[in-house]
């Protein structure tokens, strides 16, 4: 178990470096089970079509984008000072247990992603004794 733990360990530590855009980088818990990871990021005004999930073996990759509602033509009131604006963020990770995607899902709810990353059931087989 101290193994697995320290690879989780190394597994997270890469995956809170991986940011690709350090002015946005959500916060990230990690859970794990016998039977999955499950992950938590923050991404408020992040809509679910603009969330992006790819699972390639043991290789997880979020892409998430945000846009600011186009600011009305309106004579009678200019903009003064503006902090919103579009956003973008990539992060990747590798966990220590390879990942059956098919059965892993994701949820996104009041601005928190959930992924729920089933591991992958190694394969046993029995050789037939003659």
């Amino acid at each position: 178990h101290s193994y697995a733990r320290s690879q989780v360990r190394s597994a997270l530590s890469s995956f809170l470096a991986d940011s690709h855009d350090t002015r946005r980088t959500p916060a990230v818990d990690i859970a794990e089970t016998d039977t999955a990871y499950a992950v938590t990021l923050d991404v408020p005004g992040v809509a679910k079509g603009d969330v992006q999930v790819t699972i390639d073996g043991r290789r997880v990759s979020i892409e998430a984008k945000s846009a600011v509602a186009e600011e009305k033509k309106d004579d009678a009131q200019r903009v003064v000072y503006r902090e919103r604006s579009a956003s973008h963020f990539a992060r990747s990770f590798t966990l220590p247990a390879e990942l059956d995607k098919e059965q892993s899902n994701a949820k996104l709810e009041n601005g928190v992603l959930t992924l729920t990353l089933v591991k992958r059931s190694p394969a046993v087989s029995r050789l037939q004794i003659n």
